[in-house]
């Protein structure tokens, strides 16, 4: 299977028997949500993971997901609070409640600044939408467009704002440093408005000494208009489809989905699609029809990798539920290929990524066996993987942490190989010998970077046709 398969952790897999099945299935990133809990809570369990990944010798990767500023109503004054169409309340802070108006309490000043006469406001998950009249320093007039209830601490949305609140809250940059310092090997950040966001993640991560990947979520209407800008910062994408969804209209957030990932594709950047992939089998050992369509829908728009959180964290199914997506992604691509269009070519006329379709290009017409790539970064191997090649690609690197990214890349195995020889090439060349997936006479396609004379290093130029 070419596409990957994210789970996220919780009391329904935690331990380590049920770790190696999903692992069994499929499963070679595992999501820690820091919403429910912090690094100390986390430690065993990536413990756990580490020793998991050296006793079945596969690279697992450690995602842990921030949980972001949480945007919600306060405690109302009398909850359920019954609205009408055309109704009018206010929203303030907490103290400015005991008026006698309907009131919704709302303790994020910094929020309510930023709101103008027309914005919209949504409340309880999208339910209640609302248009603000007007505001007077921390209180706002609103009105509401449609009928429904509203209980304390319910999410609140402001679809097209970019509100003036920090991405990273007090308790993420505690989360972020601790999780560090326990061996996370990626980090998802919540609540993304803009690329200065994802700089601010990625500051913190340097002054600790270390380098992991960034996985910006979509969440917000702000962040899909700026994504060109965050994509060039960002080391990768996931589409929330979650809170997308209360911030778009639902009926757009299909061609949204389309959208982000294929500009993902074309900047070689790994994309995640999240959020209610199998919600049915939290429950039911088998999923709806519909969950079947959109788990294929997303391979089939060239996502990189599918996420369950839900499904494995809380499921009364969890290995079933990888199963199933697996089944599914494996379908899908089988369809993928039947249509002829692989390998895509780059819309980038960048000479890297022709040096990737190139590879493709002569895997496909030699019926290669595999594409190895030797790759410091990870880059080159992301760019094959971005072409949709056919044939698995190893992604050959002596960096732990190419390694562990590596592992968001369509189709790309990870794998380790020392510094010596020095030359890639030969690097490249005595893997393909010892490695025992291949077999005598194979051909496989070899990129690599081979310096000219004096130089000590180069960046990938050369494609070679490899019989072992």
């Amino acid at each position: 299977m070419h596409t990957k398969i994210i789970a996220t952790i919780g009391p329904a897999c935690r331990d380590r028997y049920t770790i190696k099945r999903l692992v069994d299935q499929g499963v070679r990133i595992f999501r820690l949500n820091f919403s429910h809990g912090s690094g100390r809570d986390f430690e065993p369990i990536i413990n756990d993971l580490k020793s998991v990944e050296e006793e079945i010798q596969k690279t697992l990767t450690i995602m842990q997901d921030l949980s972001g500023p949480k945007i919600r109503a306060g405690e109302l004054r009398q909850s359920p609070m019954t609205i009408h169409a055309g109704d009018e309340l206010f929203m303030g802070p907490s103290e400015s409640q005991n008026r006698s108006e309907p009131f919704l309490p709302f303790d994020h000043p910094e929020i309510l600044h930023d709101l103008r006469s027309g914005d919209e406001v949504r409340v309880s998950d999208g339910g209640l939408r609302f248009e603000v009249l007007e505001r007077h320093g921390d209180i706002a007039r609103l009105k509401a467009d449609n009928s429904g209830i509203i209980t304390s601490r319910k999410g609140i949305t402001f679809p097209g704002i970019k509100a003036s609140i920090a991405a990273l809250t007090a308790k993420d940059r505690e989360d972020l440093a601790l999780g560090l310092d326990l061996g996370v090997d990626a980090v998802a950040m919540s609540f993304v408005q803009c690329p200065e966001d994802v700089a601010s993640a990625k500051h913190l991560i340097e002054k600790k000494g270390r380098w992991i990947p960034v996985i910006a979520k979509l969440e917000r209407q702000v962040a899909v208009n700026r994504l060109e800008e965050i994509l060039k910062i960002a080391d990768g994408i996931m589409v929330a489809r979650g809170d997308l969804g209360l911030e778009c209209p639902l009926s757009s957030l299909p061609t949204l989905q389309k959208r982000i990932i294929s500009a993902c594709n074309q900047a070689s950047k790994p994309v995640i699609v999240a959020t209610q992939m199998l919600l049915s089998m939290v429950s039911n050992p088998m999923p709806t029809r519909a969950e079947t369509t959109d788990v294929a829908n997303a391979v089939l728009d060239g996502t990189d990798c599918l996420m369950l959180s839900e499904e494995t964290a809380i499921g009364q199914y969890p290995v079933q539920a990888v199963g199933y997506m697996r089944e599914i992604a494996e379908e899908a691509e089988k369809f993928f290929f039947e249509l002829g269009t692989s390998p895509i070519e780059p819309k980038n006329k960048a000479s890297e990524n022709f040096i990737g379709y190139g590879a493709c290009l002569l895997a496909q017409n030699i019926s290669g066996k595999a594409l190895v790539a030797h790759t410091d970064s990870g880059a080159t191997a992301r760019i094959i993987s971005s072409c949709r090649p056919v044939q698995i690609i190893y992604g050959l690197s002596p960096s732990r942490d190419t390694q562990k990214f590596l592992n968001f890349s369509w189709g790309v195995v990870p794998v380790h190989i020392p510094d010596e020889p020095r030359d890639h090439l030969q690097r490249t060349e005595k893997f393909v010998e010892e490695f025992p997936g291949f077999m005598s006479g194979d051909e496989l396609v070899i990129t690599a970077g081979h310096p000219k004379a004096g130089v000590e290093s180069s960046s990938t130029n050369l494609l070679k046709i490899y019989r072992k």
